[in-house]
């Protein structure tokens, strides 16, 4: 059972979906990592307000990339469906935020890691999480 669900995520219908996912998750995570430089060493904010401020800008920006090209199928597209959309990754995301400092605390605070390579464990972490439930719920799909 593992192993056809894990063959299901390589070779299955969700298959290019995911990879879709992934592709623009890093794309969103260079940007997040980007401002997250400026934000603490050019602006000089704690990294916490930082990575908060990026993280929230990088969550319209995937809203916008995951909405035309990972999710086309099932694509909001009214004006209404689409701003519905918004709020809804909004929530989704605004929920893995906590997860995210959280773990970016830790691992900085407590592991001792610098905050740039911190967040990049944090994004990865949460990254699951993320796509579970805008796959379900802001885009629809089972």
């Amino acid at each position: 059972m593992v192993r056809s669900f894990l063959r299901g995520l390589v070779y299955g219908p969700l298959a290019v979906q995911l990879r879709r996912f992934v592709t623009v998750g890093l794309v969103a995570s260079a940007v997040q990592m980007a401002l997250l430089w400026l934000f603490v060493d050019v602006g000089g904010l704690n990294y916490l307000i930082g990575a908060t401020i990026a993280i929230e800008f990088t969550i319209v920006l995937s809203y916008v990339l995951n909405n035309a090209w990972t999710f086309r199928a099932s694509r909001n597209t009214g004006r209404i469906e689409y701003f519905s959309g918004l709020l809804k990754t909004n929530l989704v995301r605004g929920t893995a935020i906590p997860i995210q400092l959280a773990i970016l605390f830790a691992l900085v605070e407590w592991a001792g890691l610098l905050y740039l390579l911190a967040n990049a464990v944090a994004i990865f972490l949460s990254g699951l999480y993320r796509y579970v439930l805008d796959a379900r719920w802001t885009w629809g799909d089972t």
